[in-house]
């Protein structure tokens, strides 16, 4: 059975030590959606939102969020992030922002973390730019996508609808 790797055999937090791994380039890109009604889409799109430039405000945000994820997760590594890119593209017909970011470096843990926090940050940006005129967005689909490097390797997330298939 597997063993979490955040408790030690006292039930106790810890930092997992890190110390005796090899540093490797590592990478880690996760997904998130927000989804919204037609008309915060249209002002969106329009550049009407009071606060300003959802889109660009967004990608920022989330590049803050991946260099803060230790100060926000418990027990998480501060990183020297080489490389963090965050991508938010509108789709007019599921009234959605999707949100790709993805987040390099080498060194002796990987930046799974660092990844999700940049696409839950500039989710969480796209909810308060907005929520003036729509408290009903939904943020949904926050996962890893893809991880390399480190000791385990590959990991790619398979899609649900064609997994069985």
């Amino acid at each position: 059975m597997a063993k979490l790797t955040h408790l030690d055999d006292d039930g106790n937090a810890v930092m997992v030590d890190v110390s005796d791994k090899a540093s490797t380039e590592r990478t880690a890109t996760a997904k998130g959606s927000v989804f919204m009604a037609a008309e915060t889409m249209a002002l969106i799109l329009e550049g009407g939102v009071k606060k300003g430039d959802v889109l660009s405000v967004a990608q920022l945000a989330g590049i803050m969020g991946a260099k803060r994820t230790p100060d926000l997760i418990p027990l998480c590594h501060p990183l020297v992030l080489s490389s963090v890119k965050v991508d938010l593209t509108t789709d007019a017909d599921q009234n959605a922002v999707h949100i790709t970011a993805t987040c390099k470096l080498t060194g002796q843990t990987g930046v799974e973390m660092e990844a999700l926090c940049a696409v839950s940050v500039a989710a969480l940006t796209v909810y308060d730019m907005c929520k003036a005129v729509d408290r009903g967005m939904v943020i949904e689909e926050v996962c890893l996508l893809e991880k390399s490097g480190g000791r385990s390797g590959l990991y790619q997330r398979q899609d649900p609808e064609t997994e069985d298939q």
